[in-house]
C-alpha cells in the first residue's frame, strides 16, 4: 500500500515522527474499487475514514423520483464519507461509488479510536478535516441557493478544475443542480459569447 499521498496530506496539518506514521501504518487498509461499483450504499452504515489515493469517487442521493443529487467528487488527495452515518452509526442516507477505477486508504472507526489514543494528535487532525468539511459544505450550501448555474459551474471548475474535462456532462448537471440539457445549452451560450 502507497501511503505517500495521505502522508503528504497528512502533514499540511500535523507532523508525525517514524514512530506515529508507523502506529498510523499499522490501521490503514487498502482497497481497490472497480468503475461502477459502491464503496457504501444507502442503508449501510458507514464503519470507516476514506481516504482516495488514485482514480474518483463520488457522494449522492437518489430522490423520490429516481434523479440522483451529487454532493461531492473525490479525486486522489480527498477523504470521503456519509458523515451522519459515520457519526451516529445509523444507516447512511447516501450512495458512495467509483466514477473509474479508484483506489482507497481506509482505516476502521474502531481502530480510529485507538489511534486517538495511541498518537493524540490525529484528534487534531480529523477535527481540523471536519470542520474544513463543514465550512465547505456550508459554502455549497449558501452557492446553491444564491448563485446562478452558471456561477455555481464556474465554482464547479474552479474546486475540481481536473475533473472538468473527465467526468460526464450529466454528473456535472447533478453537481450544479440542473439537468444535463439545461447544462448543455448554457455552456453553448457560453462558448457563443467568448
Amino acid at each position: 500500500m502507497n501511503t505517500d499521498l495521505l502522508l503528504q496530506h497528512i502533514s499540511k496539518h500535523i507532523s508525525l515522527t517514524g514512530e506515529e506514521e508507523d502506529i498510523l501504518k499499522s490501521v490503514l487498509h487498502s482497497k481497490k474499487i472497480k468503475k461502477k461499483h459502491f464503496l457504501l450504499q444507502e442503508g449501510e452504515v458507514n464503519k470507516t475514514a476514506t481516504f482516495v489515493t488514485s482514480g474518483i469517487l463520488r457522494i449522492y442521493s437518489i430522490d423520490k423520483n429516481g434523479f440522483e443529487h451529487i454532493l461531492q467528487f473525490a479525486p486522489p488527495g480527498w477523504w470521503i464519507g456519509d458523515m451522519k452515518s459515520a457519526i451516529t452509526q445509523q444507516p447512511a442516507t447516501l450512495n458512495i461509488d467509483a466514477i473509474e477505477d479508484t483506489e482507497i486508504i481506509w482505516i476502521s472507526k474502531e481502530d480510529l479510536e485507538k489511534l486517538y489514543a495511541a498518537v493524540p494528535k490525529f484528534e487534531r487532525f480529523f477535527r481540523i478535516l471536519a470542520e474544513n468539511s463543514i465550512a465547505s459544505y456550508q459554502q455549497r450550501l449558501v452557492n446553491n441557493l444564491s448563485l446562478s448555474a452558471a456561477e455555481r459551474y464556474d465554482n464547479f471548475c474552479k474546486l475540481y478544475p481536473s475533473l472538468v474535462q473527465n467526468l460526464p456532462q450529466k454528473q456535472v448537471a447533478s453537481y450544479i443542480g440542473v439537468t444535463p440539457e439545461f447544462l448543455s445549452k448554457m455552456l453553448s451560450n457560453l462558448s457563443e459569447k467568448k
